[in-house]
């Protein structure tokens, strides 16, 4: 696997805002790894305080821990392609809504314009899945998605399937993992996982 030192990863984070805690413990491993990482946030990560926490505590954060700006609009997002910005880049969380935009080229936030411009130079985007909808709405997206070149998955599974038995969340542990792979054009296998 792909050794991630000194490896310029985009992390951005859509708003699944339940699984923020997970994706952060995974942004951090990335630093200690040795990555240089950039934080995106979508409209929506951005703006809104939930019960997970205020949007501008978890802005507060992002900057702290990577040590730069956040990017949170689609006009410091665009030029993420043109200068090659990243090596990779993760989408984590990754929301329904995010995957139905990047299957059917809506790009109209910052980190569908982030994923946009990064994959015009054929360089790896990873997303990490976070969706009640995985098994239905949704699951048309993700096969599409599938079949992008350039684009991979963090392992999935039904993260609840008594209480919510269409939903699926990425195993947010294998984030580096799937990030490695990536980057040598591999697919994490399996992808399914029970």
């Amino acid at each position: 696997m792909a050794d991630l030192k000194g490896k310029k990863i985009g992390f951005a984070v859509c708003g699944s805002f339940c699984t923020f805690k997970k994706a952060f413990a995974q942004l951090e491993q990335l630093i200690a790894d040795g990555a240089d990482v950039t934080a995106i946030m979508s409209f929506n990560a951005a703006s809104l305080d939930t019960r997970f926490g205020r949007a501008a505590e978890h802005i507060e954060y992002l900057e702290r821990v990577t040590g730069k700006k956040v990017i949170k609009t689609i006009e410091e997002a665009e030029p993420i392609g043109p200068k090659k910005m990243f090596d990779v880049l993760l989408i984590a969380p990754c929301t329904g809504n995010t995957m139905a935009k990047l299957a059917l080229g809506i790009i109209d936030t910052p980190v569908t314009m982030a994923a946009k411009s990064h994959i015009r130079n054929a360089r790896p985007v990873v997303l990490a899945p976070s969706t009640n909808d995985g098994l239905s709405g949704s699951a048309k997206n993700i096969g599409a998605l599938l079949n992008y070149k350039s684009v991979y998955f963090v392992p999935l599974g039904q993260d609840d399937f008594t209480g919510k038995p269409r939903s699926l969340s990425a195993d947010f542990g294998r984030i580096t993992e799937a990030v490695e792979a990536a980057l040598e054009g591999i697919q994490l296998q399996p992808l399914i996982i029970a």
